[in-house]
Order: structure tokens, then sequence, then C-alpha cells
């Protein structure tokens, strides 16, 4: 089952990015996403802050049949190709083929200095996550791998046990760079994009840049990187803010102080903020895919019953 489709013509697909706080209100989750209609679980990768991904999403992998399970998004910086390969494809078995694999550059400056680690540039950091997705799906396909880069060396590296159940994991690439979406819009499956801007002084919160000359410009860039695909990826929003109201125009001028960055009218038109009844939001989701061809987002738990609500009104035209 998919999450909507708009007049039976274009499928809006919403996932649900979550972490557990314990196990019976985690899986409780995980089984409300599945019902609900919703297309995947998605947990971030925050070692230290936030629980591990793969623990939790196998847990969830026991007690749903359907949504798809994944990373949103493993931090490049903490892993190697074997290590990350051989978890996904743990979870690949353990759900019987519904593992993503998402990969992000990393931006938490704690990540990298409380193991005695300087922070990395930007480039460094895209780089080490390019490469480790260039390896990683090349283990994940049975390819006998060796390599020898900036950051990674293998020597006829194969992932042999566990096997992915699917023939191809699909790769999630999310940033907002241009480097990484040029590459995302090459290589990956999905392209998650946040709008999110520069890393603000707590180290891990962003300023955002959410003007629509901005979104168009990455999913410009996007689609010119993937020009030569058979398939293009499909673009994923993370939506911030999902607010239900009969007064949209208030309600983005009470919550944009609280969006470093972000103009009343970017909250109002952007697809990383959803403000306004659920018949407005539903249009600006069918215009969204019309003009942009953005037909995925992700969202988060308290949101869910909402979005049913929006979901329910795109499904009915």
């Amino acid at each position: 089952m998919h999450a909507a489709c708009c007049n039976g013509q274009v499928e809006i697909r919403v996932s649900v990015q979550a972490a557990p706080k314990d196990g019976a209100s985690w899986l409780e989750l995980a089984r409300g996403v599945e019902h609900g209609g919703f297309h995947a679980l998605y947990a971030a990768d925050h070692p230290g802050t936030a629980p591990s991904p793969f623990v939790a999403l196998g847990a969830a992998a026991a007690v749903t049949e359907r949504v798809e399970l994944g990373t949103c998004v493993v931090n490049s910086g903490v892993w190697e190709p074997l290590a990350l390969a051989s978890a996904v494809a743990t979870l690949d078995v353990l759900s019987n083929g519904r593992a993503v694999l998402g990969v992000g550059a990393g931006h938490t400056p704690a990540e990298w200095t409380t193991t005695g680690r300087a922070f990395p540039s930007a480039r460094q950091r895209v780089s080490r996550m390019i490469e480790l997705a260039d390896v990683t799906t090349r283990l994940l396909d049975g390819e006998t791998t060796s390599y020898r880069g900036e950051y990674f060396t293998l020597a006829d590296a194969v992932l042999s046990d566990p096997r992915p159940v699917r023939d191809h994991v699909p790769l999630l690439v999310g940033g907002n760079g241009g480097r990484v979406l040029r590459f995302a819009g090459r290589e990956a499956d999905i392209v998650g994009i946040t709008g999110l801007g520069n890393t603000l002084a707590d180290g891990h919160s962003h300023g955002v840049d959410w003007s629509p000359d901005a979104v168009r410009r990455t999913v410009e860039t996007v689609r010119s990187a993937s020009g030569h695909r058979d398939r293009r990826p499909e673009l994923e929003a993370l939506v911030q803010m999902v607010v239900v109201t009969d007064d949209a125009a208030g309600s983005a001028r009470d919550l944009v102080s609280f969006v470093e960055g972000a103009t009343v009218e970017d909250l109002l038109h952007s697809p990383f903020a959803w403000i306004g009844t659920v018949e407005e939001i539903a249009t600006k989701l069918r215009e969204g895919a019309a003009a942009l061809g953005i037909r995925r987002y992700v969202i988060r738990p308290s949101a869910m019953p909402d979005v049913r609500l929006i979901l329910d009104a795109l499904a009915g035209g």
C-alpha cells in the first residue's frame, strides 16, 4: 500500500523519521507507520546523542511487513564500508528486502571531537561520504571490491554473508551542498533535500534557505546531474513543521522567528513546511509534484495524525 495518489496519477509517499525512547513505544510506532499507510520508517545516526539506527530498525522489522526501513542518514565520517554493508545487508535479511541505505556527510562536530579527532572540512566530509557510498553499494551489489581512495582501502573485499534479499538496496543521499546534490543526482535512487544551511552555534541546528529560488536551484542541480540516467532519482523533502490551521499566514508569522533564515512567505510555500488547512496543504503537495517533481516527504511522528488527514485528502482527489 502506498500513502496516497493525486488524482490517480501522481503518487505522494510520506515516510516517518523517528528514534526509540523505549521498546514498547518504538514497536507501537513502527506498527502505526505500517498501518497508517506511510511508506517507510527512518532512523537518524548521531553517535552519542541518538540510538543506534540499525538496532532500532531491526526491531521494527520484526513487527512490520510492508514499510521500508532505512537510515536517514548515517554519518559517513564514523563508518567503514564493510561494516556498513554488513549492517545494511543484515537489516535487509531481517526485513525480507525492505532496507534502504541512507548516507550523509555528517555535520555535528562533537561526533568527531569527542573521539579525539579534528572536525573535518566540508570538502573532506563530502569526499568521505562519496567514497563510502560508492564502496558500500559495490559490496551490497555483490562485487568483489578492490579500492584505494583518499579514505578507504580494500583488497578483494567481499560481502559473502549475509547477502541482501534485494538485488539492489536503494541508496538515499541526503544533503544540500552542490557537490552532494550532483553526486546524488548521478548515483542515488533517492535524494533527500532539506534546505538546511550553515550550522548554528549549538553545533547541531542549522539556518535555512527555503526561498523558492533556492528550492528550484536544488532541484535543477539534481536534474542536471542525473540527465544521463535512464531513471532519475526520486526527490524527498524533510518536512520540519506540519501545522493544520485555518489561518496559515498568522501561523507562519508566529513560527518564523524559530526558523533562522526563513521568511513568512518561505514557510507558506516551501516543501519543508506544511502550514494551512488540510486541503490547502494537499494542493501544495500536488503543485510541488507538478512543478518540482517532489513526490516523497519525511515527517516526524508528532505530525502523523494530521498527515493522515492530508493523505486522505490527496487520495480523494
